[in-house]
Order: C-alpha cells, then structure tokens, then sequence
C-alpha cells in the first residue's frame, strides 16, 4: 500500500498505524478431520436449539419439540472421548474404533453419538435419569435431569449449599434499602434479614435502580423488595447457592461446581440458566426453571439429591434408520440427526459408521470383582456362600442393528444403508466415506458386494480385525470396522506427508488378528476391484492399497481423488475475496499468481506428474476463458488443469544374466 494519499489525509499530529493489506494466499484446506457415528452409553443427544438467548423463555426453550437428537463433538483424545461418551462398558463398536483412531496417529475426530428417534421432553424423556433436590425437613422442589441418556445418569449425586454475603445499607422504607453503587444485587437477589430479636425473613429484590442521591453528591442504588420487611433490618444479607455434581464414574469419575448464581428467574446468573449453559452433566426442570426456587427454612440447610433414578440405555431400539434424518434436505441451513448432523462441519474429510449394523454381538465384560467370602485373620472353618444374584441384569445389546451378512435379505438391507452413506457423501463433495466388506462374505460374496457402489468419495476396506484394549474389561478379542484403521492411517499419513500421498503399505496400530485370512490371489481380485485389503507380514498387519469404490480410472486412487477435492474446496473457501474485486486484467493476473503458487508448492511436494511445471500443470484466466457475456454479467472463468502423480503400485524388476557380468537386476516400471 501506497503511504501517499493517506499521509496526505492526516490531521493533527499523532501516530497513525496503516492497516495492513489482507494476505493473499491459497494454503489448502484440512481433510485429516474424521467423523464416528455409533452407539455410545452417554454423550449428547435431544438438545434444544444450540443457542439460549438472554431475553428467552427458559421453560419454554426446555420443552421445545425442535430437539437436536444428533449432536457432533469434537475430541482431540482417546481421554477426551471417554469424558464426553464413557469408555468400553457399551455394546457398541464406536469407542474401539476412536480408539483406534487416535492409536493409529489421527488427531481430531467429530463424534456422533445415535440414538432412537424418541419423541423426547423433559416432562416424560426417555432414559434419562432424574432426581429431586431436598432438605432433611421437608420434600424439597428441584427436580434435575441427567445431561443425556442412559443408565450412567443414575450415578449422579448433587448438593445445592447457600452462601450470604454481608450487605452495607440504609434503610429508606420496609420496602427499599439503599446500597453503595459498588454493591453487585441486581434483580431477583434473594435477601436475608436479620430484625430485632435475630428474627430473620427472605425476601427477593423485584429491582434495582440507580438514581441521584437527594443528599449526597452522585447517585444512589435503591433496592425494591417484593414485600414489606417486618420491622426495621439490623442486618442483610445477599444469598447466593453453588451446585456441586459428582458423577460416580469408576472409571472416569468427574466433579463440577457452579457457584455464586441466583435463585430467581429475573437474576442475571439465575441456577436454571447457569445450568444450561455450564454443566455437562445435568439439566434442569422446567417447572422450577420457570418460577424459581422457593426457600422456607431462613438458616439456608443445603438441598441434597436423592437417587438418581430412571436412566436406561435403550440400546435395543436403535435401527440402522436412525443414523440418517429422512427429513433433512441437502442446501438445508439447520443440521438434521445422524449422518446429517455433520451439514455444517465442513473440515470432516473422513467418515466411519462403526455400527451402523451389528454383524455379531460384543462379549458381555467380565466381573472382576473378587467373590465374597467369609474368611478372616484367624484360622477357623472355611464356610462356603451361595451365588450371589447380580443387583442389577446385564445390558441389553443392539438387537435393532443387528444384521447377518450371511442372510441375503439382511445384506441387502446393509448394503442399501451403506448405498445412503455414500450417496449423502457424493452429494457433499468434500469428504470420504470408509466402508467395510460385511464380516463374514466369502470372496464371490465380497466382489459382488463391491458392484453396488461407484463413487470417488468412497472407499471399502477388508477384512474385519480383532483388537483387544488394556483398560476394556471384555477378555475375549473384538472384531473391529477395518475403516477404523483406515481412518488413522490416512489422517496420521495426508497429516505429514500431505494428501498427494497414498494412505497405504502401513502397519495398523492396535491390531491382533485378521478375522479372515486373504490369499494371494484372493488379494489380488480384491485390489483389481478397488476393495484395500490388510494383510499380515512380518512386522504386523499392514494395509495394502489405497483406492476408491470408484469406476473411473483416473479417479481409482485415493490420494488423487481426495488432492482434487482438496483443490477444489481450496479454491471454493479461499477465493472468495475475488467476488468483490473489480473483473478486470488487473484480478485475472492476481488469481493466475495464486492458483500458479499453490499448484507449484504441490507440485515441489510430488503430487503432479512431469519434469517441469508445464507439464504438471496450466492456469488460463483471461480474455480466452471468458467471453462478452460473462464480462457483461460479472463473471470470472478460470480454466486449470493438473497431471496428478498415481502411487506406483507396481515394480517391475528385470533380471539378466550374462556371462561375462553376472547377474544384474533394474526396475522397468
């Protein structure tokens, strides 16, 4: 920028900082962000609208149909996963598959936990543990929800504990008390005062004004009661209340604290509002949220939270259905549920349905507690006790996903939710759906489970593998999603190599056995017909290829089917800018340096084909790509054309033996 006209337009003497021009750049776009949708025992679902506005209704933003049953969270952890949706005590294969993720060197993941399309209220919510807050004396009236869910809510255990704080105040009427400007009570503080005789009586403010003091210079604060006190206070005091919730997690126990919040409604830091918007663990009411908390007992005893009770899991009511909203339109603003929750992440560039059917059931975890005995420090006659019932059955499982492979109709009806993933994934444009082969086809089968899809933006991996956790209390090996694999090996490789780089020839972290042996040649049908496969060598269970479900050859392989989405969204999100510019010479030449820079830095990286830039690549924009009407209406027409560089798949050594020179080996290709 030119410091001559604006030097030219300067006032008086001072320091003027010119704005800096914006940096134009194109830096490409992240595709290692990948999306797991599954069957999890705790994590949102059945949220109200994500945004609370001050001035609405609470109570009615609580019972509001418009609920969000799928909700995205982002974790960076196997830790940070645990702590928003618990760790391997469900039925479901989500937490092994994150798991493996992470293992397998991702670094961020978007988490969808499903559940069923429940018509869902606080009133009458489904699974969701609650409880009531109450003294020793009387039944108390602070009903909370569980966050979410499920039997994990039953765990919660909550204490409401009342602090004051001293207040010091004239007394202009039993009705209204004058405070220093300094003093923090605004409308809907609760009030204690103290009369003759240590009488004390609660009283609420209905307001708090400032206005000028008729005394003193300045202004005053006056505060109005709800009702008259019964005498003339001696002393008054704020209340305030703080929440503790404790969730009794063995695994991962948690603890939150809200503190110095309102008991009223019209209170700027009202509990009921606080509540929403801090913790993670509990809801309220909408009945007390909408009128307050009523307080009898003046000594302020703390409200302790019965048992919680009524959270179940409902795991056998999910379908495979409920990983999509029938309802949500692509173009729509508002995210839908399941898979569709993710229309307003546009940094997901992978996607892994881990259960979106259940081809064999999880092992039950086993019990690991010690069995009861009567034994003791002193010798004495072993007495033997009886079983002892559990307190509790065990856990349902995923009857509704259950589906086999082996039975035509129900692969069918695998195949056609699989066939809805990838279509939702062609109509985005901008990430890659990772299927499985179905457990259990035989090699015909899987072939022929290969021609129902052909789309860039999907890829199929093969076969199931068994992984074991440290911290998972089943013994038995679980047959995991291969795609879950696959997952952390493309975003830990397109992370530090780049997406040009064939996600591939790379060892699975975390795997113990292949659940079904693949042959040599069996491999090599498989590859032909784009299926990638995990085979075991030496070092340990290695993935072989890298292609798409794709019939187009230039489009077959991964890594150049997700460069050219990379480029596209690149150029999409990064050139905007150029919407406002003039259409002239002047922008032409702006957008051939930044598509020309962005293409040589990923041609230095290996990602084109040819010795120079000329044959990698072209980027025409000028009078030949546009013609009179699209100057006319405000258009820009930039052609650019890339060689993209195919992985060698391939080695072919020739070996020649002559007499004079031995054996010699070259590479041809």
């Amino acid at each position: 920028m030119s410091l001559a006209p604006a030097l030219g337009a300067l006032g008086a003497p001072a320091i003027h900082v010119v704005p800096p021009e914006p940096v134009r750049e194109l830096t490409g776009v992240r595709r290692d962000v990948a999306a797991f949708l599954g069957v999890a025992p705790r994590g949102p679902a059945w949220l109200p609208p994500p945004t609370l506005e001050p001035d609405v209704d609470l109570a009615g933003w609580l019972t509001t149909s418009r609920r969000r049953r799928s909700v995205a969270v982002s974790v960076t952890s196997w830790d940070e996963y645990r702590h928003h949706f618990g760790g391997f005590e469900g039925p479901g294969r989500l937490p092994y598959a994150v798991s493996s993720f992470f293992a397998g060197g991702g670094q961020r993941a978007e988490v969808v936990r499903i559940v069923h399309g429940h018509i869902d209220r606080f009133a009458d919510a489904p699974g969701r543990a609650h409880g009531t807050l109450a003294t020793a004396t009387d039944g108390g009236h602070v009903e909370l929800f569980a966050r979410s869910q499920g039997r994990w809510g039953n765990r919660l255990r909550a204490t409401l504990r009342f602090a004051v704080r001293p207040l010091a105040f004239e007394v202009e009427d039993l009705s209204h008390l004058i405070v220093d400007l300094r003093e923090w009570v605004p409308g809907g503080s609760v009030l204690r005062l103290t009369l003759d005789g240590d009488v004390q009586e609660l009283r609420t403010v209905t307001s708090s004004l400032d206005e000028p003091d008729p005394v003193r210079r300045g202004h005053r604060r006056v505060l109005t009661l709800d009702a008259a006190a019964g005498g003339v206070p001696l002393r008054v005091e704020v209340v305030t209340a703080a929440l503790e919730v404790i969730d009794h997690d063995q695994a991962f126990s948690r603890r939150e604290v809200i503190d110095a919040v309102g008991l009223r409604p019209e209170h700027p830091r009202w509990l009921a509002r606080a509540i929403v918007l801090d913790s993670s663990l509990v809801w309220p009411d909408e009945d007390w949220a909408a009128t307050g908390i009523r307080i009898d007992d003046v000594t302020l005893p703390p409200l302790v939270l019965g048992t919680m009770a009524g959270g179940e899991d409902h795991w056998n009511d999910i379908v495979p259905e409920d990983f999509f909203d029938p309802t949500w339109v692509h173009g729509d603003e508002v995210p839908g549920d399941g898979v569709h929750s993710l229309a307003d992440h546009d940094d997901v560039g992978l996607v892994v349905a881990p259960d979106l059917y259940e081809p064999v059931p999880l092992v039950e975890p086993d019990d690991v507690t010690d069995p009861p005995t009567l034994c003791g420090p002193d010798f004495a006659v072993h007495v033997e006790i009886g079983p002892v019932m559990p307190s509790e059955p065990p856990p349902p499982g995923l009857d509704g996903l259950s589906l086999d492979p082996r039975d035509p109709m129900q692969l069918q009806r695998i195949v056609e939710n699989q066939r809805a993933l990838v279509e939702w994934a062609d109509q985005r444009r901008d990430l890659t759906v990772l299927l499985d082969v179905p457990l259990g086809l035989t090699h015909r089968q899987a072939l022929a489970w290969r021609t129902q899809f052909d789309s860039p933006f999907a890829a199929a991996y093969h076969p199931w593998i068994d992984v074991a956790s440290a911290d998972d209390e089943r013994d038995a090996l679980v047959h995991l999603n291969p795609s879950a694999f696959a997952a952390g090996i493309i975003a830990e490789r397109e992370r530090r190599l780049g997406v040009q780089h064939g996600p591939a020839n790379q060892i699975a972290i975390g795997a113990v056995r292949l659940s079904t042996d693949v042959g040599a040649a069996d491999h090599d049908d498989l590859h032909v017909a784009g299926i990638n496969v995990f085979l075991p060598d030496r070092d340990g269970i290695r993935l072989t290829g890298a292609r798409t479900l794709s019939r187009r050859p230039a489009l077959r392989q991964l890594s150049v089917a997700r460069l050219m989405t990379v480029l596209r969204l690149t150029l999409e999100r990064e050139m905007q800018w150029a919407v406002f510019e003039p259409n002239g010479a002047e922008l032409w030449a702006e957008v051939r340096r930044l598509v020309h820079g962005l293409l040589s830095r990923l041609f230095q990286a290996g990602a084109f084909r040819g010795a120079t830039t000329k044959d990698a690549f072209f980027v025409t924009c000028d009078r030949s790509t546009m013609t009179q009407n699209d100057l006319d209406s405000g258009r820009l027409v930039c052609l650019v054309g890339v060689a993209p560089a195919e992985p060698i798949e391939h080695l072919v050594l020739e070996i020649a033996l002559a007499a004079t020179s031995g054996v010699r080996v070259e590479v041809r290709g």
